[in-house]
């Protein structure tokens, strides 16, 4: 019903500020809502059931998610990373690239194991053909390790028809938004969570209060020039990493077919190189004195263009095209419950952190558009995390996801 993207982006804006308005609010009717149901996973849903079921809005029409993921995603990456301590992120240790890693072979081990359990149990609910099947479903594995253009060079490689791979971007926007929103709400059981994995957290802690000790040191009263300087920081640092793109892609394409047979597609990816550019100027500055604008509200406002694309992200998923891909739409289900399950196991076999567990998962499953988002859940500052791991996930997308669908193949027995 509406299609001007300055009222979608106005609707969009009065449900995140009611949202938080009323998270904060003493109330006990709303204290009792929020016990339950996190802030940031209304921020998510609201929007999703104004696209479906009730058709105010519509994801496919608009720009907003466009703009999100190529400026403001970018922008808050680098106002997050102005007050990041790189030293102690890396000090945060083994335990985050287990998981990650985890994440990745649990996409790849589930998926198999998904087929075979849905043809066992609904064999007349998949009527995809069996040799179209491994083959499609290879592209989710591709971008649910890695991202977009992984999906993208998987379909090119086995020559997955239009129509076919339509309805796995479906499937795969459905389920992984889903999981996205299972995650979120799993952040406010923490603690919970964390005591039964027996998780040493220790490192993860010192690392939220360094960066809350510098925020409260250089906190001062924030003037029209403080706000210019900040806007001027985060998107000069934008232009900066398309243009670092727009540089590079040209000069990179000469060798496409070089990274196309070793399967490095996502390197001639702009979104790849805006992502990268972005986090390192964010990083880079965190050494000079532009880190002491995080006094002044970098983070927060980091926070604002983060959840703008939260809310894009949740006017994207339509439950309703649920029924047209029915029996792919169960093995996404089944796919994705067995890969969190192989996290639990590993993430209490090794005692980490559910934080690892949360972002590592969506490193793989959501990239680098939504891992800060879940790491920023836990805490803005963690946000860096995120996308150091996202941008993993990007450069073995096509691997992971060729070796998935073969695996899958063997499962048909083809």
């Amino acid at each position: 019903m509406i299609t001007n993207d300055a009222v979608v982006l106005g609707i969009l804006l009065v449900i995140l500020a009611s949202v938080y308005y009323t998270s904060n609010s003493s109330r006990p009717f709303w204290k009792k809502i929020y016990k339950y149901v996190p802030a940031i996973l209304l921020c998510y849903f609201i929007p999703a059931l104004l696209n479906w079921p009730l058709n105010l809005i519509s994801g496919e029409k608009t720009q907003l998610y466009f703009i999100a993921t190529r400026y403001l995603l970018p922008a808050s990456l680098i106002l997050f990373c102005l007050g990041v301590d790189l030293k102690s992120i890396l000090g945060l240790g083994p335990k985050a690239l287990i998981m990650f890693f985890a994440s990745t072979f649990g996409v790849m081990i589930a998926a198999p194991l998904a087929l075979l359990i849905t043809h066992g149990l609904f064999p007349q609910l998949i009527t995809v053909p069996a040799d179209d099947l491994w083959k499609g479903l290879g592209t989710i594995a591709a971008s649910w390790i890695g991202g977009g253009a992984n999906q993208t060079a998987v379909k090119e490689i086995f020559h997955v028809s239009s129509d076919l791979f339509g309805a796995m971007v479906v499937i795969d926007v459905l389920v992984s938004n889903l999981w996205l929103a299972v995650l979120l709400y799993l952040v406010s059981k923490n603690d919970r969570i964390n005591r039964w994995f027996k998780a040493d957290t220790s490192a993860i802690t010192a690392l939220e209060e360094k960066v809350s000790e510098f925020r409260s040191s250089n906190e001062r009263v924030t003037t029209t020039t403080d706000i210019f300087t900040l806007m001027a920081v985060a998107f000069g640092g934008v232009g900066l990493a398309h243009l670092g793109s727009d540089l590079l892609i040209p000069w990179i394409s000469q060798y496409e077919a070089s990274f196309k047979a070793i399967h490095l597609e996502s390197l001639v990816n702009g979104f790849f190189w805006v992502v990268l550019i972005a986090s390192t100027i964010g990083i880079g500055l965190s050494f000079t004195s532009f880190r002491k604008l995080e006094g002044v509200g970098a983070s927060k406002w980091g926070s604002l263009f983060l959840y703008i694309m939260v809310a894009t992200i949740g006017m994207q998923m339509n439950l309703g095209s649920v029924s047209e891909h029915l029996g792919l739409f169960v093995v996404g289900l089944i796919w994705i419950s067995l890969h969190g399950l192989i996290l639990v196991i590993v993430a209490k076999l090794i005692k980490a952190p559910f934080f690892f567990l949360a972002v590592g998962s969506q490193a793989n499953i959501g990239g680098a558009a939504s891992a800060p988002i879940v790491a920023s859940a836990f805490n803005p500052a963690l946000a860096p995390v995120g996308v150091l791991l996202a941008v993993l996930g990007l450069t073995i997308g096509t691997y992971g996801g060729l070796i998935c669908a073969y695996m899958m193949q063997a499962a048909l027995g083809l």
